[in-house]
């Protein structure tokens, strides 16, 4: 704030989650038909309220919020910043009762993404479905590469990576999905590593929660090359962790410890044990 000439005079109050703001304005009042409704300030943004709804039971546990970008992360009671965290990009973000997100932006589902508008907006059930049939570990990509980007063409970005690195090319469509996949998984692991290195924990669960928790092929991908149990669900946790912030704040639940025990107690979650972990080493040292 020096730097550019300002103070702490130009910003407003600090807001933290589960603050009462205020009340409905008048105007929304009338437009509405409602009362005096009071406005609970929730965890910041999307991602702030998705790691909120986490439904982890203890502390040694990492989450992976799983859409078109992954945020993969620990919570910490402090920040951490230091040359490793500046060198790969890791954020420290403020969350729920002071604690602070620790994590690293992944590309997520994105590839497919771009595929499967390439495909003709194919369901992903019936990708997931075709995937079945591709050879495992036939080719390795980087899924934050540059290169993936934004290409005109994500399929033909995906064969030329291949090319270039001399493997086999990704020919058919669920070469390409099996590609994604393991790749993703693969990734997961290299972050859940640096994580590990970072905090001295074990991180022996992940949660994988968002939309990429219904990806039954990913998840136990993720669990393969991590070694760590995957918990996968809720799949709506932002919307579950705004709720519960409100909560929190009325009263309902005491801290965000028993507000994860009751979400954890009222939604089914898929659990995914590690297999096959020779063939994932091996893979993930052809990887780095």
């Amino acid at each position: 704030l020096d730097a550019i000439g300002l103070t702490e005079k130009n910003f407003g109050r600090f807001v933290y989650p589960g603050e009462k703001v205020g009340v409905l304005s008048k105007g929304v009042q009338r437009i509405t038909g409602l009362g005096e409704i009071p406005v609970i300030a929730v965890a910041g943004h999307d991602t702030g309220s998705a790691v909120a709804a986490v439904p982890a039971l203890g502390e040694n546990f990492a989450y992976l919020s799983s859409g078109t970008w992954s945020l993969m992360g620990i919570e910490t009671k402090e920040p951490v910043i230091n040359a490793a965290t500046e060198e790969l990009n890791i954020t420290n973000e403020g969350g729920v009762e002071g604690t602070i997100r620790l994590l690293k932006n992944i590309c997520g589902m994105w590839l497919l993404e771009r595929c499967r508008a390439e495909w003709g907006e194919t369901s992903y059930m019936e990708l997931i479905n075709d995937a079945q049939a591709a050879e495992p570990f036939r080719s390795i990509i980087n899924p934050d590469a540059p290169v993936f980007a934004n290409p005109s063409n994500m399929e033909e970005a995906i064969r030329q990576c291949c090319k270039d690195t001399d493997q086999p090319i990704a020919s058919t469509r669920s070469e390409i999905i099996w590609c994604i996949f393991e790749r993703l998984a693969l990734r997961y692991r290299e972050i859940l590593d640096i994580l590990r290195r970072l905090t001295s924990r074990s991180l022996s669960s992940l949660h994988v929660i968002g939309g990429g928790s219904r990806n039954n092929l990913l998840n136990q991908f993720t669990a393969n090359s991590t070694g760590a149990v995957v918990y996968a669900g809720p799949s709506e946790a932002t919307a579950i962790g705004n709720v519960m912030i409100q909560a929190m704040a009325t009263g309902a639940a005491s801290g965000i410890a028993e507000m994860r025990k009751i979400i954890n107690e009222s939604i089914s979650l898929t659990t995914f044990e590690p297999k096959d972990k020779t063939e994932w080493d091996e893979a993930y040292k052809v990887y780095l």
